[in-house]
């Protein structure tokens, strides 16, 4: 089955064809990346797509009301909408630094949930 992404590896925006031709060995045809990292981008996004997610949690006795937080490292694909349930549930007191880890390896996936801003 042939597949067709845009490349965000590199901010030139590549449209890469890629197609498995080896199931069994995992061999790709890959083209229409410019670069290195596309050719590795399209088989990851294939095989194992994974994003680092962004998010906000609700935080006490702040001058705002949400924390932006995010993951340390990506995340598979399909867990991105269980992450957002899981710091759902969080709700926090100022002050908190930025870098804070909220959620420690959050669903067994060894990647924590850490704040992007300090907030008193």
């Amino acid at each position: 089955m042939k597949h067709t992404i845009t490349c965000i590896a590199c901010p030139l925006g590549c449209r890469v064809e890629i197609e498995e031709t080896n199931q069994k060995n995992r061999e790709y045809l890959i083209s229409g990346h410019k670069c290195i990292r596309g050719e590795k981008y399209a088989i990851e996004e294939i095989t194992n797509p994974t994003r680092v997610l962004t998010y906000t949690v609700k935080i006490m006795n702040a001058n705002l009301s949400r924390l932006p937080v995010k993951t340390a490292a990506a995340v598979p694909k399909d867990l991105l909408f269980k992450c957002i349930e899981e710091i759902d549930k969080i709700e926090l007191k100022a002050p908190v630094k930025i870098g804070t880890v909220i959620i420690e390896n959050v669903l067994n996936t060894g990647v924590d949930i850490v704040s992007t801003r300090s907030m008193m």
